[in-house]
């Protein structure tokens, strides 16, 4: 546990570069808070003390304004940046070293008391305010794009953009999703590829078309008019 609690703390010094010390990430972070007061009470969901468990959870939760199911399974290095009610539910699983922005919620949409919440990859990134939901899986590498919403699988090196989800781009090199604090906005990359396509649409379709249809006239009768795109 005391391992795993290292591998934490240090995963928010890496990735985070506002943070200055890991005192004051120690002291400071509420997604850290949130995730070390997980960890216990995981440990406690898993001895059947359930009750014990979702006191802790639910007092994390006032404290810190994050919202982690003690069912959830949460691997090694996870980083919740800001925090601000962040909602994980208690089938989700999330992998290694995976970024989770504020406002983000790994929901459920069935009252199936079995696997109803989203399986999470090594290494992706969640941006602020995205939602995903049901038993889907997103592949390890993968960036869901602030605001987006998740309703299916997609696989690995996936970025993922909109409501619905969209995917922009999938099987990206993994050498070149680094963890280093200048990585580029993956939603900026995404932003740009999808411009990039809306110049491209835009250039196939100029020009002028002459076009016609047909209306009703006063005196009730039908007339073709001619106008031109």
């Amino acid at each position: 546990m005391l391992s795993r609690f290292k591998r934490d703390l240090r995963a928010v010094v890496e990735r985070d570069p506002a943070a200055r010390t890991q005192w004051e990430v120690a002291l400071l972070y509420p997604g850290l808070h949130a995730l070390w007061a997980h960890r216990a009470s995981h440990w406690l969901w898993g001895k059947g003390a359930l009750f014990p468990a979702r006191a802790l959870s639910q007092t994390a939760r006032w404290a810190t304004g994050i919202e982690i199911h003690p069912g959830a399974q949460i691997g090694e290095g996870l980083f919740i940046d800001h925090g601000a009610a962040v909602v994980i539910g208690e089938t989700a699983e999330i992998g290694n070293d995976v970024t989770i922005y504020h406002g983000v919620t790994l929901g459920g949409t069935s009252l199936d008391p079995g696997k109803r919440h989203p399986t999470i990859g090594d290494r992706v990134i969640i941006g602020a305010g995205a939602k995903l939901l049901g038993n889907l899986k997103v592949g390890d590498d993968s960036r869901i794009g602030a605001n987006a919403v998740l309703v299916r699988s997609v696989a690995e090196h996936s970025i993922v953009v909109g409501v619905p989800g969209q995917v922009l781009a999938s099987g990206a090199d993994p050498a070149s999703s680094g963890r280093g604090k200048s990585d580029p906005d993956p939603v900026t990359r995404a932003l740009q590829s999808l411009l990039a396509r809306v110049d491209a649409l835009e250039d196939s379709v100029s020009g002028t078309h002459a076009m016609s249809e047909l209306y009703l006239n006063s005196s009730g009768e039908w007339q073709e008019a001619d106008f031109v795109i």
